[in-house]
């Protein structure tokens, strides 16, 4: 899929999903495009009548916000491709957002290459809440509990009496990459064992 959607198809084109608004500069005006743009906007945006443009989002979505804040500018192809890969995901909850975030930031797939099944395969745990601080507490005694059972139990029973576990220490061992994402007032923490 290419920048250049043809505007004949483009708006046929209905995405399943809202991705929010976009806003725009006009390279041919050299000024900012006036008014929000929806996907099907952007898509169906002609560069050749309508001079040659470029889009970003305009933050009302904040998981696409997210996934695409190290851009400086979104294409018609990784919206179109957004929105099929999100329908292969059958949703579009935070959690679906920051697991391709994930994909695509972090591990540094190709949006428009991604299937659901290799977002599915490699998705990190994902924790959402409004401190990042409290994520991290719960993360870590989840965590302990699913990957050290036995000693989680020890560890829960007072068995050893002064034994303390270190949240931030076992999150930020070797055995886990930690990713801390900021959704305005929702904040996400990803982790993925390694």
């Amino acid at each position: 899929m290419d920048n250049q959607a043809n505007p004949d198809s483009a708006q046929e084109k209905t995405f399943r999903f809202n991705l929010g608004t976009f806003e725009g500069f006009n390279f041919r005006t050299q000024s900012a495009i006036r008014r929000r743009l929806t996907t099907a906007a952007v898509v169906a945006w002609d560069h050749d009548r309508q001079g040659e443009a470029e889009f970003w989002p305009s933050g009302d979505h904040s998981g696409v916000r997210t996934l695409f804040n190290h851009k400086t500018a979104v294409t018609a192809g990784e919206l179109l491709a957004l929105d099929h890969l999100l329908t292969e995901l059958r949703g579009d909850s935070l959690e679906d957002f920051m697991r391709i975030y994930y994909a695509v930031n972090v591990r540094g797939a190709n949006l428009a290459g991604l299937s659901a099944e290799e977002v599915e395969n490699n998705s990190p745990h994902i924790f959402l809440g409004t401190c990042l601080t409290q994520l991290r507490f719960e993360a870590a005694y989840e965590l302990f509990e699913l990957y050290y059972p036995e000693v989680y139990r020890v560890y829960d029973e007072g068995a050893c009496d002064g034994l303390v576990f270190d949240t931030d220490r076992f999150l930020d061992s070797p055995r886990f990459s930690v990713e801390e994402v900021e959704l305005g007032e929702q904040k996400a923490l990803l982790v993925d064992p390694q």
